[in-house]
């Protein structure tokens, strides 16, 4: 009944609201959904598709929890002093730039991309787009407020992936929180994007999408993966996740290795 209930849940929410959650993995959505019916209170997951369908604040509210909005700023050091090292010089020698932070839940991200960028004299020639399917995550990204508290795990990170400033010159104490500099905060194009059901909307050269991946089947990290890889012009970038990997995907041969440890791909030249 459970596994029915799911489906159910989750066909409602696509043809009422149009997110797609119908290829995710099934284990890790059961898993959020089971959180979600209880912390709403509802009895059972049908229970849940009625509050949904006919209320859409609650829909919202079930969206934090199958969005999983939690991240942290240069998250993984080795994966942006991975990019300064093999990514930035390349980068450098195109007098423009389009950068794709998919899936930026809450911002730390792609505030993180926007300052690396910055470091390495790139930022002022970038159009940087950072995307989700959470428009309350979004609208927090576009605030660029975050705890204070966080502000020393977030220093101990960007120090470990090559910081050359003190990350306190980035933020100010504003509003009970840290708010990102407002040049950082201009420089990020937030937007509203779906791997699952929407198209590529420009040509980039650098595509960062972390710890999104691992939530969808293997279909549907197969399209994110055509996505990204219609998007990046020739020779583009792609960076994943830790735990993510092109390895037995569709597009394995369409990508060599920048840095395998951190995850670091490189679009291959297409034959002629």
């Amino acid at each position: 009944m459970a596994d029915i209930e799911l489906r159910l849940l989750v066909e409602a929410v696509y043809l009422r609201y149009g997110h797609d959650f119908r290829d995710y993995a099934q284990a890790s959505l059961q898993r959020r959904v089971r959180q979600a019916q209880q912390r709403m209170g509802a009895p059972s997951i049908s229970a849940l598709q009625e509050r949904v369908l006919h209320d859409p604040g609650q829909f919202a509210e079930l969206l934090q929890y199958l969005t999983v909005p939690v991240s942290e700023m240069f998250r993984d050091p080795g994966y942006f002093l991975a990019i300064r090292r093999h990514v930035a010089p390349v980068l450098r020698t195109y007098p423009s730039l389009k950068v794709w932070v998919a899936g930026c839940s809450t911002g730390e991200e792609a505030y993180s991309m926007a300052i690396l960028l910055r470091e390495e004299g790139l930022l002022e020639r970038t159009i940087l787009y950072a995307t989700d399917i959470n428009h309350a995550s979004l609208g927090k990204a576009r605030q660029g407020i975050f705890a204070l508290d966080a502000m020393q795990g977030f220093t101990r990170n960007y120090q470990q992936a090559g910081g050359e400033r003190s990350f306190g010159d980035y933020y100010t104490a504003a509003y009970g929180g840290a708010l990102m500099d407002k040049s950082l905060r201009d420089a990020i194009t937030f937007a509203d994007h779906s791997l699952a059901t929407d198209a590529v909307f420009a040509e980039t050269q650098f595509v960062s999408c972390r710890n999104v991946l691992i939530y969808f089947n293997r279909g549907l990290q197969d399209r994110a993966l055509g996505l990204f890889h219609e998007s990046l012009a020739h020779r583009g970038f792609l960076g994943l996740g830790s735990r993510e990997t092109l390895d037995f995907s569709a597009f394995a041969g369409a990508f060599e290795p920048v840095s395998r440890s951190e995850r670091l791909y490189r679009r291959r030249a297409e034959l002629s």
